[in-house]
């Protein structure tokens, strides 16, 4: 997931909580029909450890096949159970070094939690492959947090460490987010939510992320 500034910000997408299993393969494999997505990322939710296992057995192929990385939350047995491509691990400083020692390359690391620049200078010492902003669920309001908006401009102006910024639920704020030269943009109900046609919405998404691009390098 290697992405800095050499090309126009990318796409991840974000597993909703309240889609799971078959019926939600079939929605993501919509969405990634509808364009170019750089990882899948599949948080548990509530799920318990059978179903979350279950759930990312349908679902980590559709994402494989369609050349998006994907990746598993927290859950070290699920991760190690299935062929997912890296892991996301937001529970600890220690967790993610200790994770990042322990897959030594061999799979995407991705830190999240991070709610203050010092908390996030802590991580990236760490080195994981990504550092993520927001919470997964929590993009309930047409725009992304305010406060995940400063730390993705912040971070990346400084730091070689890619990050992804969690976008909000509407696709008219998604230039807002690739202004703050994140390396990626996170959606999940922009693109999955009630009524919306995942492949047009991860159409329409990389156009406008295109337009940002073209926009920013003129």
């Amino acid at each position: 997931m290697e992405n800095k500034q050499t090309e126009r910000c990318g796409l991840v997408l974000v597993a909703p909580p309240d889609q799971s299993g078959v019926s939600f393969a079939d929605r993501l494999t919509a969405a990634l029909e509808g364009g170019e997505v750089a990882s899948v990322i599949f948080p548990a939710y509530d799920l318990d450890e059978a179903a979350y296992q279950a759930h990312l057995e349908v679902c980590i192929p559709v994402a494989q096949a369609h050349g998006a990385a994907a990746i598993v939350v927290n859950d070290t047995r699920a991760f190690g159970r299935t062929s997912a491509d890296g892991l996301h691990v937001d529970t600890g400083i220690r967790d993610v070094a200790e994770t990042v020692e322990r897959l030594n390359g061999s799979h995407i690391v991705g830190s999240g939690g991070a709610e203050t620049r010092h908390k996030a200078l802590e991580m990236g010492e760490a080195r994981p492959d990504y550092l993520f902003f927001g919470r997964f669920g929590q993009d309930t309001h047409p725009s992304p947090h305010r406060k995940n908006v400063d730390l993705a401009e912040w971070w990346a102006s400084m730091v070689e460490i890619p990050c992804i910024l969690m976008g909000g639920a509407s696709l008219d704020t998604l230039g807002e987010a690739a202004a703050t030269g994140t390396e990626f943009v996170a959606l999940s109900r922009a693109v999955f939510g009630e009524g919306i046609d995942p492949a047009a919405a991860v159409a329409a998404a990389n156009d406008i992320l295109e337009s940002h691009s073209l926009g920013r390098d003129a």
